[in-house]
């Protein structure tokens, strides 16, 4: 749950960027979201989550 929440303000602090300052228009940030919602609801939903919940442990075990 907290690794979905993080993924959710990331990827809403990124849309508001772009949106600021590329040029994302509100239309395209709307249809996006309905996208991901409705990916949401779909079969393939568990694989994007362990995909990226494997890609989150990943990154986390990187030693700098």
């Amino acid at each position: 749950m907290i690794l979905s929440m993080s993924g959710v303000v990331l990827l809403g602090i990124i849309v508001f960027l772009f949106f600021r300052k590329d040029g994302l228009k509100a239309s395209h940030a709307l249809v996006s979201a309905l996208f991901g919602f409705f990916l949401a609801g779909t079969a393939i939903a568990p694989s994007i989550t362990a995909g990226t919940t494997s890609l989150a442990g990943l990154l986390g075990g990187i030693k700098f």
